[in-house]
């Protein structure tokens, strides 16, 4: 069972907290990592792009000039590819990019991903952030107190005082437990997590 500092928002070590063995000490698996990051990425896309073929541009109908005699080479229509405002050729269309994820699959990553942290020493666990109004210079001090430079700041709720106060920090993102992925988790520096939160995560996890 792996144990973790527990530390203030000051950056003070106050105590020490075991992790599950379930959760936070699993095999790191990084074949499974990889397909759900790619799923993620393409869950994420909106697929709204377009562009028009030969068959829906503006324009032809008429030959451009006569097929011999003039020196010039044959064409058919003004809407061709070749032609300037002309049709694209294969030409991309809405569509849906979703990759869908087996449950079971989902839970494996979220547990490699949480293990890959407490096994580069990358998981900060603190015993609480409460803040009584937005304070951007609170949560720096914080952030540097652990030599953070992209932290993901996870809180058991979505809480709006530390989202507004960590929301003009570059590179910081603050987000709640229930909304925690693979992919944030991955991308950032350093994980920063309450006690609480680490709670709800053996919870659902364990």
């Amino acid at each position: 069972m792996p144990t973790v500092d527990l530390y203030n928002r000051e950056g003070q070590k106050v105590g020490d907290m075991q992790l599950s063995d379930n959760v936070f000490a699993v095999e790191v698996n990084e074949s499974v990592l990889h397909q759900v990051v790619v799923a993620l990425l393409a869950n994420k896309r909106q697929g709204t792009q377009s562009a028009k073929t030969r068959s829906e541009v503006s324009g032809g109908g008429k030959k451009p000039w006569r097929q011999k005699g003039t020196g010039r080479a044959r064409q058919g229509s003004i809407r061709a590819p070749q032609w300037i405002h002309g049709g694209i050729v294969f030409a991309p269309k809405p569509r849906d990019y979703r990759m869908a994820i087996p449950k079971t699959m989902k839970r494996v990553a979220m547990k490699s991903a949480l293990t890959s942290k407490v096994n580069d020493n990358n998981l900060v666990v603190l015993e609480g952030l409460q803040l009584e109004a937005p304070k951007t210079k609170e949560i720096v001090k914080m952030i540097n107190a652990f030599e953070a430079k992209k932290p993901l700041i996870v809180v058991p709720a979505t809480d709006d005082v530390v989202f507004k106060s960590v929301r003009n920090i570059e590179g910081a993102m603050v987000i709640p437990v229930n909304n925690l992925n693979v992919y944030d988790i991955l991308k950032h520096d350093k994980f920063i997590i309450t006690k609480e939160a680490v709670a709800k995560i053996e919870e659902v996890y364990a």
